[in-house]
């Protein structure tokens, strides 16, 4: 294992010692709590800031995700939302110190682990690696990054004290020449605070994860005491710190929803203050993955990130201080001076729980087909093969794929029978079109999720797509004939942890049919976070849909195609079924108008934080005043979007969803999140 040489300069404001840190020369406990600004909107910064100086907390940490500044490979941003500079100005107003951790990964729960969709066009780049070609990305990326950190550090007078390489490098790789790499270019680019690296509370962890030059720090959520004793057995001579102290959890969708005790989470606090260890709240305040940068997980099967980070944090998504806060600043208060709670929110200029407009109904306005409107029907550049994702520039949202096939039926009387379309490599949903018939959702099964550990799959490949049900429909008379397919391909978030990080998008082995592989794909990408005005176009000048169609919700069903009609649907309703025979094999074809444009809108009588309640809704994206809130679906947990108060206007707000399985019943505002299935 890599040990601890000191390295930082006597000037860093940070010292460490044997005994603990020292902070201009006085003994000092880091109490940090995570808060990253891209996880929450720039106006409400300042208040998040101030209710962790309202818990107790010293310090305020931030992860960089790479991929809210470079979106493109020409393009690097440091405004709005990932104005970063800004953000640690607020935080040295606020009087806290920054503990910042530029990647350049991040795990964080963030849509590839932080890393920019379009590092992965290149089809031979390998991630977190010395490979030539991503350590030139990286350092390009530094050279814009770093200076923003280093003009801020405290000994140039801003509020940076810890500056952390890589992150959790141990839970993926031991490439010890790749850690020196980032170690250097840090210094290089005139990071002189102390740097650290943060692990996994095991000898494993720790012998991948740490470099010299380097103050090892470790995460965890539990059993402090035991995980003091390794550290102090793995680590001697040497400040003890939890970077992570996981005192909430995230949620994927449809699993449960997480929960922790506030008493259980500060007793593990108490006996790391009590022990002189510092401690990173992960999270102190969690924040929301707007619009689609939850990322996922892999654990047997994909288990994408809900909308919600709210992570069972102390102070909640919408800033509320929780049961958990008013816990850990007891606990807080044993080593540090802090006024009564009360006292010390007036003087912050802090409610405890901000204020939210009053529960209502938002009034459902117009639903129009989007496979009618321009956006699914013009043409498109033409690929040999369905390209990824990354082989068209496309970072998150849908890809639209489409071309002729000739169908062929075959079998008679009660078994005609049409090839089934297998489309290999699928990540991650698809759904999929013939000749304006829904034949079938396919890929991620989310049922995966509800399945105990070690008994998930994914391994559904190829996707199938049964046209067989559909024989009397598409090929009345038998026969052959050429139909239009299009297919409509989802990224549900990229993997940000573990050997599947870097995961690339789309049909990525190719879609066969019958004998062969089916070429010449015209491809349409649909970056559905910057289409709302394009969107809000097209339910303007859409024909509304008549009030029968697209009522059904598309199955879930996996790769076996599963049923074509799910919950909602009438097999009664078909023209085809007998009530005493039951529903014939034609489906019914309820979800043919599928996908839908939705516009709503609510009248506010002031600006304040409110919940979009979508458990009416299907699965898809919602926009309010032409903002991506954020993906919604209802096989849970989460049922309700945040909005946050600087996107609502005081009078009519707009209100805007895609939803790609369900014609929504109702939309409600919420004065809280709802958990749970939409059927519970």
């Amino acid at each position: 294992m890599n040990s601890f040489t000191e390295r930082t300069t006597m000037t860093a404001l940070l010292q460490p010692t044997p005994d603990g840190f020292l902070r201009a020369g006085e003994p000092h406990l880091v109490i940090s709590g995570a808060i990253h600004y891209f996880r929450v909107h720039p106006e409400q910064w300042r208040d998040r800031l101030r209710r962790l100086v309202a818990m107790g907390c010293n310090t305020v940490e931030t992860y960089v995700a790479w991929n809210v500044h470079q979106p493109a490979p020409d393009v690097v941003d440091f405004a709005g939302i990932a104005d970063l500079g800004r953000y640690l100005d607020l935080a040295a107003e606020e009087g806290l110190d920054a503990i910042v951790r530029p990647g350049p990964y991040i795990c964080a729960e963030w849509e590839n682990g932080g890393f920019p969709g379009w590092v992965l066009a290149d089809r031979n780049l390998r991630l977190r690696n010395r490979n030539a070609g991503y350590l030139a990305l990286v350092d390009a990326w530094f050279d814009q990054l770093i200076p923003v950190i280093a003009s801020r550090q405290a000994i140039r007078g801003g509020n940076v004290v810890m500056v952390q390489v890589e992150n959790e490098y141990g839970s993926f790789g031991d490439d010890a020449a790749y850690l020196h790499h980032l170690r250097d270019g840090l210094r290089e680019r005139g990071i002189d605070e102390l740097l650290v690296t943060s692990d996994g509370p095991t000898r494993g962890w720790l012998t991948g994860g740490t470099v010299d030059g380097a103050l090892a720090t470790v995460n965890f959520g539990s059993r402090a005491l035991q995980v003091l004793e390794m550290a102090e057995r793995e680590l001697p001579a040497q400040p003890q710190m939890c970077m992570e102290f996981w005192n909430g959890w995230f949620d994927h969708w449809g699993e449960e929803h997480h929960e922790r005790t506030g008493g259980d989470a500060a007793r593990e606090l108490a006996d790391m203050l009590g022990s002189g260890m510092s401690v990173n709240f992960y999270m102190a305040h969690g924040g929301t993955n707007f619009g689609l940068r939850a990322g996922a997980n892999h654990d047997g099967a994909l288990q994408p990130t809900t909308t919600s980070y709210d992570y069972d944090a102390p102070i909640a998504e919408n800033g509320e201080l929780t049961e958990k806060f008013r816990a850990f600043r007891e606990v807080i208060a044993r080593h540090r001076p802090l006024p009564a709670l009360q006292e010390h929110l007036t003087r912050l200029g802090l409610d405890a729980a901000p204020a939210r407009l009053a529960a209502g109904e938002v009034a459902l306005e117009k639903v129009v087909a989007l496979r009618g409107t321009e956006r699914f029907t013009r043409p498109a550049p033409v690929h040999p093969a369905p390209p990824s994702f990354e082989d068209v520039g496309l970072e998150r949202g849908l890809l639209r794929l489409t071309r002729d096939v000739e169908i062929t039926r075959t079998g008679h009387g009660e078994s005609p029978a049409i090839d089934p379309l297998r489309l290999y490599g699928l990540h991650d949903r698809a759904w999929v079109y013939v000749d304006g018939i829904f034949v079938g959702a396919t890929g991620l099964d989310p049922a995966q999720a509800l399945r105990p550990r070690g008994e998930r799959s994914d391994d559904t490949d190829p996707a199938m797509i049964e046209l067989a049900p559909f024989a009397d429909r598409l090929l009345p008379g038998g026969g052959h004939r050429t139909v239009r397919v299009e297919i409509l391909v989802e990224n549900l978030g990229r993997v940000n942890f573990g050997p599947y990080l870097g995961e690339r998008k789309g049909i990525l082995g190719g879609v066969w049919q019958s004998v062969r592989f089916l070429n010449d794909w015209e491809a349409d990408p649909w970056p559905l976070e910057d289409m709302a005005e394009e969107l809000a176009a097209l339910v303007e000048v859409g024909p509304e849909l008549e009030e029968s169609s697209a009522t059904g919700t598309v199955a879930r069903g996996g790769a076996d195609g599963g049923d074509v009609a799910g919950p909602g649907s009438d097999p009664g309703s078909d023209p085809g079924s007998d009530p005493d025979k039951g529903p014939s094999k034609s489906p019914p074809a309820l979800d043919d108008a599928l996908p839908v444009l939705v516009s709503a809108s609510f009248t506010a009588d002031r600006q304040a934080d409110t919940f979009l309640d979508v458990s009416g809704a299907g699965h898809g994206v919602a926009f309010v005043g032409g903002f991506c809130v954020g993906r919604y679906w209802n096989i849970g947990p989460q049922q309700t979007l945040y909005v946050p108060a600087p996107l609502v206007r005081e009078g009519r707000n707009e209100v805007l969803l895609v939803d790609l399985e369900k014609r929504p019943t109702h939309l409600a505002l919420a004065e809280q999140h709802r958990f749970g299935r939409a059927d519970d």
